[in-house]
């Protein structure tokens, strides 16, 4: 694809952003879909390749034409087309409400931004009321000494010793406290470090989701590759039928060869156990596609198009212009995100060399059956906490945040250098992948004319049989080969965009345009 300026990242965090966002809001997904180009309408059915009868070898593979014809695709000028193909973006949107595992992803994030206020919570007030009543029955100086008898003065206050008398007291209290820290740097910290924690959970559902991406591209590219190999091989197994009808027919009048016979029912059983292959690997990938997204889509059809007019975009600028974008890889950013958070954490634990200053404030009433005991107090005080000496535990600790935090930047850098990796890795795949359809366009052309002339050899006798079914074999195995190649085209752009951070929901359009065009 030609180089083209990003419109921003796939998905960074919840909620959706950018294109996809949009297709969310769009409505239902066959309202997304008809919004896709050169997917708006349809007209009648085309017959597939299980519909039509058996073409003769020189049209199954002849002319453009007949080559559509014979796969199940409109010849240029019929009124036929392609059945639609299912639309890419609404099923990653379906997987996005679909998938466990980034729903479990989600539900983590969401968790660790209760970090934030669980740690400002640290920095804030902190109130507590208390309440409490307490029986008490005890031995002391006047139940010791029943026959005390206070002096005049204290006669008139002789009642209220009644309750030490008996020994029995009944207290009820209450108590309201408040603590306020003046200068508390741990907890500072941590708020810090639950920020980075909370953005480095965002940054994981980000990753998730870009996996989740490129898993629904693969399995539908899957999908879309056995629903054409399914139809090339079925047409390949309809020739070889009428192919093997005429070398019986032959062999039986006396004119023809037993091992041409031979040789054409070995060819047609092993195009049907080909085709039954081509039938499980659909049925992997469309199981696979379930899975992701919760539906089951139809490859029902499966048309090519004239692949010898497919050009794909081979202008995708320098290396250097990629690699320079590699920092925004959604990998890379929370492996340089879970460096911080590493770094914050061992800003939190060496803050426990630090005192803590705290300002208590409280207010208390006892009642009692006793009056000497009943009271209401009022106090403020100002509490400083220095940490001298604690066995060694706080340095062991800052010894242990500084080697977690080497090794993240470890980690970050090696993100870094597979993203680089990547990137370099899908560039030549792209270039190797354009300049080998290019090859095989090449080779079906001179294969298309070789088994031209192959069928005639064999009708002015200059040819056997099997000459011409090699012909025919490796003509339809190079059109498999081709649509195999722009499966990896596809893949190889769709990676090439995540490891730079830039895969969109227009990167998937793209997807779904070409593979349009490549269904004629």
């Amino acid at each position: 694809m030609a180089k083209r300026k990003m419109t921003g990242p796939l998905l960074l965090a919840l909620p959706l952003c950018g294109q996809l966002a949009w297709a969310q809001a769009a409505g239902s997904a066959a309202d997304w879909t008809d919004r896709l180009p050169a997917m708006d309408g349809a007209s009648a059915a085309t017959p597939t390749g299980g519909e039509t009868d058996a073409a003769p070898a020189d049209s199954m593979l002849g002319n453009p034409a007949s080559q559509a014809t014979a796969s199940g695709v409109a010849a240029p000028g019929e009124a036929a087309s392609a059945e639609p193909l299912p639309s890419l973006p609404a099923l990653f949107k379906a997987a996005l409400d679909n998938d466990a595992k980034l729903a479990s992803q989600r539900y983590e994030a969401e968790a660790s931004q209760q970090n934030v206020p669980m740690a400002e919570a640290g920095l804030k007030p902190q109130v507590q009321a208390s309440a409490g009543y307490i029986y008490q029955q005890s031995d002391n100086y006047y139940t010791d000494n029943p026959a005390y008898n206070p002096d005049n003065e204290l006669s008139r206050v002789g009642s209220d010793y009644e309750a030490r008398y008996k020994g029995v007291t009944r207290d009820q209290t209450w108590q309201l406290q408040l603590t306020q820290p003046l200068f508390s740097l741990e907890r500072w910290r941590k708020v810090g470090k639950a920020e980075a924690q909370s953005a480095a959970a965002e940054l994981k559902v980000a990753v998730g989701e870009r996996d989740l991406a490129l898993n629904v591209a693969k399995s539908y590219l899957d999908a879309f590759l056995a629903s054409r190999k399914l139809g090339l091989l079925d047409a390949k197994r309809k020739s070889l039928e009428l192919q093997v009808k005429q070398a019986q027919r032959a062999y039986d009048l006396g004119v023809g060869d037993r091992i041409n016979l031979l040789e054409a029912r070995s060819r047609l059983d092993q195009a049907v156990s080909d085709t039954l292959q081509a039938e499980n690997e659909l049925d992997n990938a469309l199981s696979a596609l379930e899975r992701l997204t919760g539906q089951s889509p139809r490859f029902d059809g499966s048309a090519l198009g004239d692949l010898a007019t497919v050009d794909l975009p081979s202008d995708w600028g320098t290396a250097d212009d990629w690699l320079s974008r590699t920092a925004n890889n959604v990998e890379v950013k929370l492996g340089k995100q879970q460096q911080k958070v590493a770094e914050a954490e061992t800003g939190v634990r060496a803050a426990g060399h630090y005192p803590e200053l705290n300002l208590n404030l409280s207010y208390s009433d006892r009642s009692s059956n006793d009056p000497f005991r009943e009271s209401r107090d009022a106090s403020a005080s100002v509490q400083l906490d220095v940490p001298i000496y604690q066995g060694g535990y706080t340095s062991a600790s800052v010894r242990q945040g500084e080697l977690s935090a080497r090794a993240s930047r470890a980690s970050y850098t090696n993100a870094l250098q597979m993203a680089r990796q990547e990137v370099r890795t899908r560039l030549r795949g792209l270039d190797g992948d354009v300049r080998q359809v290019q090859a095989l366009q090449r080779s079906i052309e001179s294969s298309r004319l070789f088994l031209q002339a192959a069928e005639k050899g064999q009708q002015l006798g200059l040819r056997d049989l099997v000459d011409v079914l090699d012909a025919r074999a490796k003509l339809y195995d190079q059109r498999i080969q081709l649509v195999e190649v722009i499966r990896q085209y596809l893949l190889d752009q769709l990676n090439l965009q995540a490891a730079v951070g830039a895969l969109d929901t227009r990167d998937l359009v793209d997807t779904m345009t070409l593979l349009q065009r490549v269904s004629g």
